[in-house]
Formats: structure tokens, C-alpha cells, sequence
């Protein structure tokens, strides 16, 4: 069931952030509808932190259509060890595009935010109702706020100007384009790359941080490209919506299909010293299900995929 309608032929579609995982991913999606031209610019040519370069950019390229997948982003180490850079940049990304979207009277805008907005200790599965219901995760507060704010200036903006804008909340996302680096990347890019070395070395251990009982849910980004296109075109709502695959598995289960994908027999290391972060995040997907889209991309098959990936633009480090 949809309850909005929005045709994309012909129009100028700006991905903010074309670069990046989402972004990039979001781009290959468009390339299977009619649209006119897209609009993109790298972090080079314009700094959406700075609030005139952005509005001169739009002013410049007059898109139709704005997707908001730029963002300063990492995982538990990067989020905790520069929580006010996580904050001001991704404030000042998201501010600046989104009133530069509204002042040039863009007609459809999508914000693409994270699961980590909910609270620590938060009901699961996760629904849209628990925002800003209590506390959140301290590792990646500063991310979070962030991201809050943005989801909430959509909204405000709906209210005050009737902006078409809608803000997708995706959960813990992999697959191409995603970040290796072991200091900044995610659990899944790390345990992939961890994995495949330790293979390749004929390691007979690795190490993984945490006690491998937090449990996660996994989107492969292909399936949030195609999420956003449908909420872009059929869904208008006054809130963020979930976009995620509402089942999860915990992080040494995820270790071991890794390790049996790569085809590595060896041990997992916990590091008990190393934070856990939040216990569990699982999100409620009903709304958009209910809209009729639902993710497509099993787990097995978009982790062997991205081992491939991975494996494909890595050097061998034996």
C-alpha cells in the first residue's frame, strides 16, 4: 500500500555524498529510472559544512530532487575518540543542505539517517515512538545528536513550510564501498577484513572487540538505494521511518559465518576490555512493510558478496 505519489522522469536528482557507501550506492539505483541528470559534487568541490558554498551550489545547479547521503561516519573507536568533529560536522552537513533544499524550493528531499538516534536501553524491536525516550549509547552521542537534529529540522520544516522531505533511518549497513580501515570501520568491514588476512597469513586467531554477545541487524546498502528510490516516490510521512531487515544475530555468530565464508578455520579472540556498545539493536520495519517494501538482500548472500568485494580491491597481504 502507498499512500504518495512522486515521478522521478525527468528530474535533476543532487546525491549529497555520491562518494560514499550509501551515496554511491544510491546512484547506481537511480541509473534504473528516467530521470533527467544527476546532480553531484564531491566534498572537494563543495563543503556542506559551509552554509554559503552549499546555498550557492544549489542555487548553481537547481536540482528537483535532493538526497541527503553525505556524513561524517565511523564506527565505535572513530565515534568515541571525536565526538564533538561527529557532532559539528554532521550538524552542519545536514543543516545546511536541508535549508538550502527548502530555500530553492526543491520539490522532494530524502534524509538518510542511523539506528544509533535510539536510546541505549530502548524497547526492541526498535520503533519509530522511541525517539528521544532515554538516554543514548555514549560511544557515538556526539553521531547521534546529529542525526537527531536533522530528522527533527525535516520535520520542523514540514511543519512550518510544507516541505516535501521524508528521513529513512537504515541500520547497520555493508556491502561496496564500505570502509576497511581497521581504525574507522564498522564491525562487519572490520570482521571481513580481519578474517580475510588472517586466512591469507594462515593466522590461527583473531581478535574481535567486545564480549561477541551484542546482537546486530545488518542491511546490505543495495537494499537502502532501493529504499530510498521507493520512499522517495510512494511514501510521505510526518516522522523518520525505519528501513532495516527486522531480524539480527549476534556479533561472534557474525564472526563465525565470516569465517566460513572466507573459508578460515580459525579462533575468535574476544577483547572483554573493549566496549560492547549498545546490547542489541533491532528495528521495528512494520511501517514500510506496510507500505510494501521490504529488504531483498539476504544476509548469507550479501556477506559472500562483499568478501568478494573486498578480496577483488585488496592486495593479498601474504
Amino acid at each position: 500500500m502507498t499512500d504518495f505519489g512522486y515521478d522521478l522522469i525527468g528530474k535533476r536528482v543532487w546525491v549529497a555524498g555520491h562518494n560514499g557507501m550509501v551515496g554511491s550506492a544510491v546512484v547506481r539505483r537511480l541509473r534504473s529510472e528516467s530521470i533527467g541528470d544527476l546532480v553531484t559534487a564531491s566534498s572537494s568541490d563543495v563543503d556542506l559544512r559551509n552554509q554559503a558554498a552549499t546555498d550557492a551550489f544549489v542555487s548553481a545547479t537547481k536540482p528537483d530532487v535532493m538526497i541527503l547521503a553525505a556524513a561524517k561516519v565511523g564506527g565505535i573507536h572513530a565515534n568515541r575518540s571525536a565526538q564533538g568533529e561527529f557532532l559539528y560536522d554532521n550538524l552542519m552537513i545536514s543543516a545546511n543542505a536541508i535549508d538550502a533544499a527548502r530555500r530553492h524550493a526543491i520539490e522532494r528531499s530524502v534524509v538518510l539517517g542511523s539506528s544509533c538516534i535510539y536510546p541505549r536501553e530502548a524497547d526492541q524491536p526498535m520503533t519509530e515512538a522511541a525517539l528521544m525516550t532515554g538516554p543514548l549509547e555514549p560511544t557515538n552521542e556526539g553521531y547521534a545528536v546529529a542525526k537527531i537534529a536533522a530528522l527533527e529540522l525535516a520535520t520542523m520544516y514540514r511543519r512550518q513550510y510544507g516541505m516535501s522531505i521524508v528521513s529513512l533511518m537504515p541500520t547497520n549497513l555493508y556491502g561496496p564501498n564500505d570502509n576497511y580501515d581497521l581504525e574507522t570501520s564498522h564491525v562487519m568491514a572490520a570482521l571481513i577484513r580481519k578474517t580475510v588476512e588472517a586466512q591469507e597469513r594462515g593466522d590461527d586467531s583473531i581478535e574481535v572487540w567486545g564480549t561477541g554477545r551484542p546482537r546486530r541487524e545488518f542491511l546490505h546498502v543495495d537494499d537502502l538505494a532501493d529504499a530510498t528510490v521507493f520512499a522517495l516516490t510512494a511514501v510521505d510521512a510526518d516522522h523518520h521511518i525505519n528501513v532495516g531487515t527486522g531480524s539480527d544475530i549476534s556479533i561472534a555468530e557474525l564472526a563465525s559465518l565470516i569465517a566460513e565464508l572466507v573459508g578460515w578455520d580459525g579462533q575468535h579472540r574476544f577483547d572483554t576490555g573493549m566496549p560492547d556498545g549498545t546490547m542489541r539493536k533491532l528495528l521495528d520495519v512494520s511501517y514500510l512493510s506496510r507500505r510494501g517494501w521490504t529488504a531483498a538482500i539476504p544476509l548469507r548472500t550479501g556477506i559472500a558478496a562483499a568478501i568478494e568485494e573486498y578480496r577483488a580491491a585488496t592486495p593479498s597481504v601474504a
